[in-house]
């Protein structure tokens, strides 16, 4: 199971950043991570549609948009303690 989930679209020019940050992150302490599309489930696509993209820590969202490094790592940290947006 990944510990880091990015949500995203095909095209999203944000999302291309945002997966570059987190590729960062996941050399740098180990973690697994995956990425989704809104365009194959429509159940992603009814939550995340607006906030692509949205990146989630064992399955609970901690941001969208832009996330840095440091909030994915303190996420990572605080494990299952993660406060949802």
């Amino acid at each position: 199971m990944a510990r880091i989930t990015l949500i995203g679209k095909p095209g999203c020019h944000l999302c291309d950043d945002q997966r570059a940050v987190i590729v960062a992150v996941s050399a740098e302490t180990g973690a697994t991570w995956e990425e989704l599309s809104v365009t194959d489930s429509p159940e992603l696509a009814d939550e995340y549609w607006l906030e692509v993209p949205a990146v989630l820590v064992d399955d609970i969202k901690i941001g969208y948009w832009v996330v840095t490094a440091q909030q994915i790592r303190d996420a990572l940290d605080r494990g299952s303690t993660v406060t949802p947006l």
